[in-house]
């Protein structure tokens, strides 16, 4: 089965739940596995940044990847994200990390030390070639501090073997436009932004991986698949009523903002790692206040 078809539809970015004194919390992960997969998302992220990486050592990293693997059973595909702004060093833990049971690993564009368009070029071409899963690059310059331009995408996309697809969290519609016109046939372009999802699969997009399907599996993953149907007049109802759910789930922070929405469903605790630090009171209110007018 091919990648396109395997990611097509929504992934979910999985949060990793810790219990109150810091450590990982693997009961409740196993919760949100179940939750996510009863709620009929089509694959899973394992260890994206919105599961709190920067924060996970290696040994942690490691026993997340294999209690995923373990507990999703082969339910549905596991994506596992292996990023940073050490080339080298990235490099070195695909080649240790456990992949065998991964379709792919998702790469998110190198943080804060902002370099060029060729710097991302060779940084992705170095990992392409020392993966052995294929790779999905990952565009967030919201959080990265530099777009990866779409003439980088296609360049890659053209010129690297091992280059699948790309999770495309530039915000820019004009960007996305441009990559889905001059991309190869086979590869995969999802949207990295729950509130664009509508829009960007409308342009051509296979897909989302999301943050608001941790908490929102059933009602997201659905209005995906109208949305590859072709049924935007549904899927637009569907989304409207989720307008609010995406504006809470970001307000402060990401992960915390879905985190506080998860901990309201009773699947885990409130807990993150500094720096980042949970949902202000008033936002937290506003979250139970809109569940309970589900």
């Amino acid at each position: 089965m091919s990648l396109q078809t395997q990611l097509r539809g929504t992934g979910v970015a999985l949060v990793t739940p810790f219990k109150a004194n810091g450590d990982v919390d693997y009961d409740a992960l196993g919760k949100v596995i179940d939750h996510v997969i009863d709620g009929k998302v089509e694959y899973i992220v394992s260890l994206g940044t919105t599961g709190e990486t920067p924060v996970l050592d290696k040994a942690e990293k490691n026993s997340i990847a294999k209690y995923t693997y373990l507990k999703v059973a082969g339910r549905v595909p596991v994506v596992v994200g292996i990023g940073g702004n050490n080339t080298k060093e990235i490099i070195n833990e695909i080649q240790s990390f456990p992949l065998d049971e991964a379709v792919a690993v998702l790469s998110a564009s190198p943080y804060y030390s902002k370099p060029s368009q060729q710097g991302i070029y060779e940084h992705y071409k170095a990992i392409a070639q020392a993966s052995p899963k294929p790779v999905l690059l990952y565009n967030v310059p919201g959080r990265t501090g530099r777009n990866m331009e779409a003439a980088t995408t296609l360049r890659l996309a053209k010129e690297v073997e091992n280059i699948a697809g790309i999770k495309e969290a530039c915000g820019d519609m004009a960007q996305s436009m441009k990559i889905m016109r001059d991309k190869p046939k086979d590869f995969l372009v999802v949207s990295g932004d729950d509130a664009l999802a509508l829009p960007q699969i409308a342009c051509g997009f296979e897909g989302v991986i999301s943050v608001a399907a941790n908490a929102l599996p059933t009602e997201f993953s659905e209005m995906v698949r109208e949305c590859l149907r072709g049924d935007f007049e549904e899927a637009k109802t569907m989304n409207d009523k989720l307008i609010e759910a995406y504006e809470l789930m970001f307000a402060e922070n990401n992960p915390a903002g879905v985190k506080a929405f998860m901990n309201h469903l009773g699947l885990l605790g409130n807990n993150l790692r500094l720096p980042v630090t949970p949902v202000s009171e008033d936002l937290y209110n506003r979250i139970k206040a809109y569940l309970l007018t589900k």
